[in-house]
């Protein structure tokens, strides 16, 4: 796995996950749509594909006013669940780790230690609140820093797609 280093926005994993395609990428694409609803109708700011100092990605990281860190992994299907088993990693990056999976999912495969919230494109509702693990305040302020950069980055990209460099 390549860590980031200083000067680099960009975090690169050794074994990626294989890309959702087709129906999988769709049911994905309109989970992710409802979970960032339902964080945005509770306070919190999102962004997806929000790179960790570990090395991974996490589906949608979040943010509350009160400084709370949401992280929800976002699952399309059993079979995307059951071959990815990277999310116990994204545990120490957070205060709430949810699972975020459409109506039809069997939540009953899930972790039960995590938070559950079932989505679709028009929006979310949690299921089962994610046990708290409060996060240390040195890591709180690195994740804050590092989801504050990603979002300004992202926004400045938006405004200058063709700035070198990005």
């Amino acid at each position: 796995m390549t860590k980031p280093t200083q000067g680099n926005n960009k975090v690169e994993e050794s074994a990626p996950s294989p890309p959702l395609t087709g129906d999988a990428a769709l049911a994905a694409t309109e989970i992710l749509r409802g979970v960032q609803r339902l964080l945005f109708d509770h306070g919190i700011a999102s962004i997806a594909e929000f790179a960790l100092a570990n090395g991974r990605r996490a589906d949608v990281c979040g943010i509350a006013t009160s400084g709370d860190i949401w992280i929800v992994e976002i699952k399309s299907s059993i079979s995307d669940f059951r071959s990815d088993q990277k999310w116990p990693e994204y545990r120490e990056y957070c205060d709430r780790l949810f699972f975020g999976v459409a109506p039809s999912f069997p939540a009953d495969i899930l972790p039960p230690d995590t938070g559950l919230i079932l989505a679709d494109r028009f929006g979310g509702e949690i299921i089962r609140d994610a046990p708290e693990q409060r996060l240390a305040s040195a890591r709180r302020k690195a994740v804050t820093l590092q989801f504050a950069r990603a979002a300004a980055l992202r926004a400045q990209m938006l405004r200058d797609p063709q700035k070198p460099g990005t």
